[in-house]
């Protein structure tokens, strides 16, 4: 497998310069910032994944104000509480996307995101105390008590919400088996294995977030 210092050595070769790489490099939350943001916040990135899935991510961003708006600033225990009135009338507002399915997740993902934050005295500490090593556990556990947070959808949220996490993107996919890092696309338990040990050694190697290490590998294919 190629040490890391040669991945970011050809990553820096395609943009000219290790500044126009740090410029692209996504934002990474601490555990303490995690941990002060109310549950509304990841709410609110939660539901505008859901949304971006499928659509042109600036026509979901540019309504988004809307929707803070119109749904109480996506407070969770407001939320958990719509009614199937409330979210008809909410079709008939042409500001907002009027995406039935994916707004009948709001209530079902409200409750969902409550329980775990109070099991867990708030959900940003429910995210930070997440191993970093078991990424597919986290990814798993959103698409198993979440709506519409399957396939890339998890890992994209955690992104938008500022939780270190690494993505499978098919240039990451491509990066890591060009790195000998795997063989194939990581569709078995053990290819995920080799993924997650990959990650871990090239981050102790960098002492870089695995954000950036994944943003990294995808910069250094076409």
């Amino acid at each position: 497998m190629l040490a890391f210092n040669v991945i970011e050595d050809r990553a820096v070769a395609r943009l000219g310069s290790l500044e126009a790489l740090q410029g692209l490099m996504p934002a990474v939350r601490s555990e303490s910032e995690l941990i002060a943001l109310p549950d509304r916040y990841f709410l609110s990135v939660m539901t505008r994944r859901i949304f971006q899935a499928g659509m042109r991510h600036s026509v979901v961003n540019d309504r988004w104000p809307v929707f803070e708006e119109w749904f109480w600033s996506f407070e969770p225990e407001k939320l958990m509480l719509l009614s199937e009135e409330q979210l008809e009338k909410a079709m008939q507002n042409p500001a907002l996307i009027r995406h039935w399915g994916k707004l009948r997740t709001i209530p079902t993902n409200s409750a969902r995101m409550l329980d775990i934050s109070r099991e867990n005295d708030g959900f940003g500490r429910f995210l930070a105390s997440w191993p970093d090593a078991d990424l597919f556990g986290l990814w798993a556990y959103l698409k198993k008590h979440f709506e519409r947070m399957g396939g890339h959808s998890g890992a994209r949220f955690l992104r938008l919400a500022g939780r270190d996490t690494f993505q499978l993107t098919d240039d990451v996919i491509t990066a890591l088996i060009a790195s000998d890092a795997i063989d194939d696309k990581p569709t078995r338990k053990a290819d995920r294995e080799r993924v997650n040990a990959a990650f871990m050694e090239w981050q102790a190697q960098s002492g870089r977030p695995l954000a950036h290490i994944s943003r990294i590998l995808s910069l250094t294919v076409n």
